[in-house]
């Protein structure tokens, strides 16, 4: 199942990156297909622990069969509470790969993708009500002109608004071909799939509130590791990138790090990576959804 599920990006560099101490507590917050955790737990030994988080009810599929292995049924912005419920506060490292799997964007009823004719889905959790078609139907012109242009950084976003706001006066927006329709005019030529590519991310982010969670997450990961614990996050879009690595560096997501009375600096983790780490020629010849990957790694103080 995992190999057609998703390809893990960066698998030796994420493994390094954790730095496994084989008696330590893990935790892979995107359990996915599985890849990454399959090989943190062969550098675990045997009292070794291994949580997994996975909202995604096709990733239950994969959970590995191993004493050592918890699988947790949750987003990774609950992160805090659901390891204590399981009797952890702390924990030796914590894995997130925030890509969307490749066996989510090939799944034609999940809506993820711009191939498939389906319902504007686009929910991770099934039991959030907010979908892609309701962000279209019923979000103010100003409020998805703002998703457009800020999280997918789409040029004309202005335009595009009003053109999804006019033509949902004559007809609700439910499926990928209704929303073709609305905003035809809008679609630069010759870059069709690029442009619906930024669009179909715009609306994903907005449905999935994934900057408000991942900016929870890395605060609740600062306040569950252990001293020497470390944080390995890959992104693959700067709106993730720059969360990940302003938390890294200063401890905060705006503005400059925090300072004491004596100058030293207030922030919970040092950075083990000067830049971030990026797949090499060989791994992108193999994997093309390596090329926009980027790997950041925190040890905390």
């Amino acid at each position: 199942m995992e190999s057609n599920y998703h390809v893990p990006v960066l698998l030796k560099e994420c493994i390094e990156g954790l730095d496994i101490k084989p008696s330590g507590v893990y935790v892979d917050v995107t359990f996915g297909g599985g890849g990454h955790s399959k090989e943190i737990l062969k550098n675990l030994g045997k009292d070794g622990v291994l949580i997994a988080f996975d909202q995604d009810p096709d990733a239950q599929r994969n959970k590995i069969d191993d004493p050592r292995f918890l699988f947790v049924d949750q987003n990774f912005g609950f992160l805090k509470n659901n390891l204590r419920l399981l009797g952890y506060k702390h924990v030796d490292g914590i894995l997130a790969d925030l890509g969307v799997s490749s066996h989510q964007f090939n799944e034609p009823s999940r809506g993820f993708s711009t191939r498939f004719e389906a319902d504007l889905d686009m929910r991770m959790d099934k039991q959030r009500s907010l979908t892609a078609a309701v962000v279209l139907n019923t979000y103010q012109e100003d409020k998805l002109h703002k998703i457009f242009g800020i999280y997918g950084e789409v040029k004309n976003a202005k335009s595009l608004a009003r053109a999804i706001s006019t033509a949902r006066m004559e007809q609700s927006i439910a499926t990928l071909t209704d929303f073709k329709k609305a905003i035809a005019a809008h679609i630069p030529k010759g870059k069709e799939n690029k442009y619906m590519a930024q669009v179909f991310q715009a609306l994903r982010i907005e449905v999935n509130a994934e900057i408000e969670v991942l900016e929870s997450f890395l605060v609740q990961s600062a306040e569950v590791l252990n001293p020497g614990g470390r944080l390995v996050v890959m992104s693959y879009h700067s709106l993730e990138d720059r969360p990940v690595k302003s938390f890294i560096a200063k401890g905060k997501f705006r503005g400059e790090v925090e300072k004491d009375f004596f100058g030293n600096e207030q922030k919970p983790f040092k950075s083990i990576t000067r830049k971030a780490v990026i797949a090499d020629e060989e791994e992108l010849a193999k994997n093309s959804r390596a090329r926009s990957a980027k790997l950041r790694i925190g040890e905390r103080i």
